[in-house]
């Protein structure tokens, strides 16, 4: 099968993209033809040049190639819903582009225009959890029929020994946007000033440098700037390091579409404290970890207490999360659950 997977560049390591570039290594590895085809304007409101750029990516894929459009460059080809029809395009959804805070009203409805007129035309649409899948049958007129879940694979990962120091390590993994909530998560931190924590927050700021500038600012407002790091994007050595050296995951999102650093920190045999943003929570057990609101900062911090104060906690939920970690569906199964949904 010959298969190009059109993306917003640049194609980066974060988020949706690690998911992306998982499934064309995979495909790759078992004979498809899988490559991904960059567009211009990382924005998925892209003005008029970077839109023609991305129409004419797709006017020159082989015609005997299947078409999949990454959710966050779908917006794009606002204007060509009947060449998108036409040729039976495939949309990978990770979460509709209109889920995301921090966007004026009138791009938010644009966005939602779009995607509402482009969704319910796509061949298939194939999504990286039930909840996803749910939104937009309830919310953006898909078919339940046309959708296929296809969560992600989680690599196997040696398990996280912690800090071993006097100090509890916490770990948040996410790109520096108002969705991954890295403010609620400073804010529940800065409450519990009578404890030894240090926090490492791994994420691009590119992608939004008002808003990491913001955090930069608050951290520093809240009297915590010498236990807070921002690593930006790790490369993946530095990244594995961190892994290694952390006692904890948190991660206060607002909505995830699966939560892939979730499952990554479980797989490492890391308990993890994180909010029931969309997916996210569906993750993690009472054994394994605590789940809060997503507007419930006051327990979150509540929670985070007890895990950095009680070692003895820390190492039961670490047990757990370690034994839940090994059950999680492996790459390869999913990328041919992904080849199967192309089909």
């Amino acid at each position: 099968m010959r298969i190009a997977l059109l993306v917003p560049g640049p194609f980066g390591i974060s988020g949706g993209y690690a998911y992306d570039r998982a499934v064309l290594d995979g495909l790759c590895a078992a004979g498809h033809d899988a490559r991904a085809v960059e567009l211009a304007g990382r924005h998925p409101l892209a003005d008029a040049a970077a839109r023609a750029s991305a129409n004419a990516a797709f006017d020159a894929l082989p015609a005997e190639s299947v078409a999949v459009i990454d959710g966050l460059g779908l917006p794009a080809f606002r204007d060509r819903a009947e060449a998108l029809a036409a040729r039976g395009v495939v949309g990978l959804i990770h979460h509709p582009t209109t889920l995301e805070t921090g966007i004026a009203e009138a791009d938010r409805d644009a966005l939602r225009e779009a995607e509402r007129t482009l969704m319910p035309l796509l061949a298939r649409v194939i999504v990286t959890s039930a909840a996803t899948a749910e939104r937009l049958a309830a919310d953006f007129g898909v078919d339940a029929q046309r959708i296929a879940v296809v969560v992600p694979g989680t690599a196997e990962a040696p398990r996280s020994p912690g800090s071993g120091g006097p100090h509890c390590v916490l770990l948040s993994v996410g790109t520096l946007v108002p969705r991954k909530g890295h403010a609620m998560l400073l804010h529940a931190l800065a409450r519990l000033f009578d404890l030894d924590w240090r926090l490492t927050i791994v994420g691009a700021a590119g992608r939004d440098p008002a808003h990491a500038q913001a955090l930069y600012a608050l951290a520093d407002q809240l009297g915590i700037t010498e236990r807070v790091t921002f690593a930006g994007e790790a490369d993946p050595a530095t990244l594995e390091s961190l892994w290694r050296g952390a006692d904890i995951f948190a991660l206060a999102t607002q909505w995830e579409g699966y939560g892939m650093a979730i499952a990554e920190a479980l797989k490492r045999g890391l308990p993890v404290a994180v909010t029931a943003g969309g997916a996210a929570g569906a993750l993690v057990s009472s054994r394994s970890g605590v789940v809060c609101a997503t507007d419930d900062q006051a327990t979150l911090s509540k929670s985070l207490r007890r895990l950095i104060f009680d070692r003895d906690l820390r190492r039961e939920m670490a047990e757990a999360a370690w034994t839940e970690g090994q059950a999680l569906p492996d790459w390869p199964t999913q990328v041919g659950r992904f080849a199967a949904a192309l089909a």
